[in-house]
């Protein structure tokens, strides 16, 4: 048996993500929000007393490897499927076995569920009940915000925590455990890893431990070792193993470009957003980001001073998807252009950021009768509903209360004399609104 075969466990295929994934708390890196000595999710893990849950974040975040750990925390039967390739026939299969365990030998049954967001409404629905009365508990994994591409009856059912990005010295951290550890890891190899090498993979998986693992494995089953058998791998191996060139600059440096471009768009300086995205990307920057900046701003900087940015930043955003680089500057650059040159206003901003605060700290949010849903209400409900205004009625608009009583005199969104904003003034006035 080989070095490589000792280093995989027996098993040459097993890759090293899956050989070095935590098996206990103690082994899981970062989320210290939600598995800190304190929280509630460890103290529930330990007492083996957890219930449904929805694990949410991006790639890599530690999802799946959360869910694992809680499995072998537990006594109970812990079965795992994937939403894309398990139906309704097997979501009942795992209840009823859920049931004959709990009943002849007193066990619990933890349904772990990958990619659950990809769950229909009839594969939910049949999940349901089992979640009601404790045949089963629930934890789900994924990518997509589970309030906005789950069946809110199972949501509702679940506690919800949601996982960040591991910063890059999580990753940093478990990059050199797998070099040293001689059971799951590399750890038989003569291994040199240097530290800039390291750093460069742990920047480009973006938090994705399970980019950075098989960037890792890559490097050092493909680098040949010297005369005495040592492996080194260096910053050039790096860039080779996660395809992706080194940054011409430094962390400081990358995010004080960055700021500069936001900053150029905000001040409809094109030739300087120009250069900081062309300095970016060439120093190995995910044009996708610029493309989330740009994207941003069009909304928070321009707005409704120009509608069109916006329209203008997403059709480029996709068109580089479909293109790809190079060509794909091309929109990128036109967009950037756009936005630089449209006229500005944060009246959007203002606006959201207003209603936010309302939403969270009125407590008096009682909606008007006459926009209320009645049609399954009293009749008295149905009464008060009868008073709603239909705007086509008056010709497109009429004046009416839409907001509850307690902010009915409250206006968030006030246009500024600046570009499609002087139109929308010009509405309003021929609307004949008061505010």
């Amino acid at each position: 048996m080989d070095l490589l075969d000792l280093a995989n466990g027996g098993n040459k295929n097993v890759p090293l993500a899956e050989r070095m994934r935590a098996k206990t708390l103690s082994e899981f890196l970062g989320q210290d929000h939600i598995v800190s000595e304190t929280s509630l999710l460890r103290r529930a893990i330990k007492l083996d007393r957890l219930g449904s849950c929805i694990f949410w974040g991006p790639p890599g975040c530690g999802k799946t490897t959360l869910a694992n750990v809680i499995a072998n925390s537990t006594d109970g039967n812990f079965v795992k499927l994937n939403a894309v390739s398990s139906g309704v026939a097997d979501v009942k299969k795992v209840v009823e076995d859920a049931k004959t365990s709990a009943k002849l030998y007193g066990k619990k049954t933890y349904l772990l569920l990958d990619e659950c967001h990809r769950f229909s409404k009839t594969q939910s629905d049949s999940l349901l009940p089992a979640i009601e009365n404790g045949d089963i508990i629930f934890i789900g994994s994924t990518t997509e915000n589970p309030y906005a591409s789950m069946t809110p009856a199972i949501v509702s059912r679940c506690r919800v925590f949601e996982l960040k990005r591991l910063s890059i010295e999580n990753v940093m951290t478990a990059l050199k455990k797998a070099l040293s550890d001689k059971v799951r890891g590399l750890g038989n190899y003569d291994i040199e890893a240097k530290e800039d090498a390291l750093y460069h993979i742990a920047n480009i998986a973006s938090g994705d431990l399970r980019v950075a693992y098989n960037a890792l494995e890559l490097a050092a089953l493909t680098t040949e070792p010297d005369s005495s058998g040592k492996i080194t791998i260096t910053l050039k191996d790096a860039e080779e193993s996660i395809q992706k060139k080194a940054l011409s600059f430094d962390e400081q440096m990358y995010y004080d470009m960055l700021s500069a471009f936001c900053k150029s768009l905000r001040g409809s300086d094109a030739n300087a957003a120009l250069y900081y995205m062309q300095g970016l990307i060439k120093g190995g920057c995910d044009p996708l980001l610029i493309f989330r900046r740009l994207i941003a701003h069009s909304a928070e900087d321009v707005g409704m001073a120009d509608p069109q940015a916006l329209v203008i930043a997403t059709s480029a955003m996709t068109a580089f998807e479909k293109m790809g680089l190079p060509e794909g500057l091309l929109p990128l650059s036109e967009a950037i252009i756009y936005v630089c040159e449209a006229e500005k206003s944060n009246s959007v901003v203002l606006a959201m950021d207003m209603a936010g605060e309302d939403a969270e700290k009125v407590k008096d949010d009682t909606v008007p009768p006459w926009v209320k849903n009645a049609v399954y209400g009293s009749e008295e409900d149905k009464k008060l509903a009868s008073q709603y205004k239909y705007p086509h009625n008056y010709g497109g608009y009429c004046e009416q209360q839409y907001l509850p009583d307690s902010l009915k005199d409250r206006v968030y969104y006030v246009p500024q004399n600046n570009g499609y904003e002087n139109t929308v003034k010009e509405i309003r006035l021929k609307k004949g609104k008061k505010k």
